[in-house]
């Protein structure tokens, strides 16, 4: 017997027969007659040599050799039905998975998604928001949207846009500070870069004070926080420009230190699809004018 001489009718007809457990429901569905299952049905057991079910008088059972059929039939049908859903007008759609740094994602992505949909209907973007921890081959990501100095083990990686850092604090902490100076007498809240507020204080000629403010692995939660009137926080302001529009932050100083950029990037191991090469082309043309 060969894969050839298998009846797409009868492994059709199984599949649903197996998970109705009932021919008659198995016909509802494929739209044939019960008859026409049960002759689908045998003809496939023919073919194999073995018996799928056990019919019993008020029903079917499925026989060890069909239990073991079951979880492979409907995993193929559901990869085709998959397949022609994402056929739209001659062309398939391809799924690009993309990691996101949570602070790139809220404070620039997400208000630019519904631009990327209208350029690239035919690219289903999924979106997998991480604190800058990637696992790239675990997370079966296609593109990471990572913060840093573009340096990751076994990655391709591409300049997006700098961000460098600056204090932002709410209103009424923002009113107490006239000089750099100051901040020795607020909460400074932390990242888990330690090395950020001394960069920073190196740029200002003031000497950095001791920093003893909570500690948070996301740039949006210790934005939140600062907000909040918690502390000041150190974040790449640029990503915070909507909340500094609106006066729910403040940026007290215009001083800022680089201390990294965000990048773009992929494997190596993992060729380039023309879907990756879509959402890299729009995010380098779409962010040159941030850059500038």
């Amino acid at each position: 017997m060969t894969r050839r001489h298998l009846p797409l009718n009868g492994l059709r007809a199984f599949e649903a027969s197996a998970r109705h457990l009932s021919f008659t429901r198995a016909g509802l569905e494929l739209r044939v007659t019960q008859a026409a299952i049960s002759h689908q049905v045998k003809g496939l057991e023919e073919v194999l040599g073995v018996a799928l079910f056990r019919r019993l008088p008020r029903g079917l059972a499925l026989t060890d050799e069909g239990q073991a059929l079951v979880p492979v039939l409907t995993d193929a049908f559901g990869r085709i039905g998959a397949s022609l859903d994402r056929l739209q007008h001659g062309h398939i759609e391809e799924v690009v998975t993309l990691g996101c740094n949570s602070t790139f994602a809220s404070g620039w992505l997400l208000r630019h998604l519904e631009e990327f949909r209208a350029r690239h209907p035919l690219i289903d973007l999924r979106l997998l928001i991480n604190n800058n921890r990637v696992d790239m081959a675990g997370d079966g990501l296609d593109l990471a949207l990572r913060f840093g100095n573009g340096s990751w083990h076994g990655t391709e990686a591409v300049h997006l846009v700098a961000a460098p850092l600056s204090p932002v604090c709410s209103p009424p902490t923002a009113a107490r500070l006239r000089h750099p100076a100051d901040l020795a007498r607020e909460t400074l809240l932390r990242s888990y870069r330690v090395e950020e507020w001394p960069l920073w204080f190196g740029v200002t000629d003031v000497p950095c004070p001791t920093i003893r403010g909570p500690m948070f692995d996301s740039s949006v939660t210790m934005a939140q926080a600062a907000a909040e009137g918690i502390g000041v926080a150190l974040v790449p302001v640029r990503m915070f420009e909507p909340d500094l529009t609106t006066g729910r932050l403040v940026q007290p100083f215009t001083a800022a230190v680089p201390a990294g950029s965000y990048w773009l990037t992929w494997l190596k191991s993992k060729p380039v699809t023309p879907g990756m090469e879509a959402v890299r082309g729009w995010l380098l043309s779409r962010l040159a004018g941030v850059q500038a």
